[in-house]
């Protein structure tokens, strides 16, 4: 009696986890999953799929990188970005891209990817490509001017910046192993904050005076 109790608990658990087995399977269970953005159903780490028949055609393409982005901003840069919210396709497939316009003088700033490892070519001008280690490297800044063509690579989790030296307009592309990389651009992060972060942490963190932390923050109150 107890072994048919047992037998059947464990019957009744397998039944019940089975759904959440599917639904955590590490690999593809199907040619295409495009992206349903505005699906109710409850996502696990992703979006649900849309029916095939109301995929359209175009899932497997996008021409959103062809053109150069606007670089009248603070920063002299235009992030174009091709993640699962802009092409729908790339969900559960785990890549996506970015395009980088600069102005002479413009920078994409000090800035890190949580989820992803960076993998990007410069398409034209000339860029300084800056990586910051973890302090188990000791803070090491690795950094290399690149021109067309030339390739450099960001480890996941690691800061990184990209600065336009040349006297004409540059841009890259970037990919990401992820579908939805993230961003955490470090000075928004520290001064922009919302709530802020209490100025008296950060006087402290960055040994300053108050004064000079209120202005950051002012600097970036409205974001980027």
């Amino acid at each position: 009696m107890a072994y048919s109790k047992t037998l059947a608990a464990g019957i009744f658990t397998m039944m019940f986890l089975a759904p959440s087995v599917l639904a955590t399977d590490p690999d593809p269970l199907q040619d295409f999953c495009v992206a349903d953005l505005d699906g109710k159903a409850v996502s696990v780490n992703g979006h649900p799929c849309k029916p095939m028949s109301e995929a359209g055609e175009d899932f497997l393409f996008s021409s959103k990188l062809a053109n150069a982005g606007n670089t009248s901003t603070p920063n002299g840069s235009a992030v174009t970005e091709l993640d699962v919210a802009e092409w729908p396709g790339t969900n559960t497939l785990g890549v996506s891209m970015n395009r980088v316009d600069f102005a002479p003088g413009g920078t994409n700033p000090p800035h890190i990817h949580p989820r992803a490892t960076e993998i990007g070519i410069v398409m034209k001008g000339e860029l300084l490509i800056g990586i910051i280690g973890s302090l188990d490297s000791g803070n090491k800044l690795y950094s290399k001017v690149l021109r067309a063509g030339e390739t450099f690579l960001i480890p996941r989790g690691l800061m990184h910046f990209q600065f336009n030296v040349g006297k004409t307009e540059a841009s890259m592309v970037v990919s990401f192993n992820s579908q939805n990389p993230g961003i955490v651009f470090v000075p928004l992060t520290v001064f922009g904050s919302n709530p802020p972060i209490p100025t008296p942490v950060l006087t402290k963190a960055l040994r300053v005076d108050a004064g000079v932390v209120e202005l950051l923050k002012s600097k970036f109150a409205g974001g980027f």
